[in-house]
């Protein structure tokens, strides 16, 4: 069984791991109220990792990109054109929004997304692009650009 509680060292190495696409295939960007889920694996091919891309069902501009490690555990996700969050401790936190993995709480808390990683939040081909260099995706996942995007 995979162990979703990590230490915080633990998760904040996973996420700083290189990580390259598990394999040649190529994916669609989803479309409305799509989703993909992407393999991809270290640099040693020993810890795989997930990358998920969400598209809302009505919204164009609702969506998420998200980082697992795992299996199950969440080290970085990036809510976009949806409603703000409420941290654990009653903080509000408007959209978008980026969570990252905190020790005892998973991906219960989000931060006001980092201007210094992410440049333009309304190009959404840009900022998956932007998210997986900020998950050190060094060998992205070939992702066909749809129409809507």
């Amino acid at each position: 069984m995979t162990n979703a509680n990590l230490t915080q060292a633990e998760a904040d190495a996973l996420l700083a791991m290189e990580k390259h696409r598990a394999d040649d295939l190529g994916w669609d960007y989803p479309d409305l109220g799509g989703q993909i889920t992407i393999p991809l694996v270290s640099n040693d091919r020993r810890e795989p990792f997930l990358l998920d891309v969400r598209r809302g069902r009505i919204d164009l501009a609702k969506g998420t990109y998200q980082n697992r490690g795992r299996q199950v555990v969440i080290l970085a996700r990036l809510d976009f054109g949806g409603a703000p969050h409420r941290n654990p401790d009653g903080e509000e936190v408007g959209s978008p929004h980026l969570h990252l993995y905190r020790e005892g709480y998973g991906d219960k808390w989000a931060c006001p997304v980092p201007p210094d990683h992410f440049s333009n939040l309304d190009d959404l081909w840009l900022t998956l692009q932007e998210f997986m260099r900020f998950c050190n995706i060094a060998e992205p996942p070939f992702i066909k650009r749809g129409l809507f995007i």
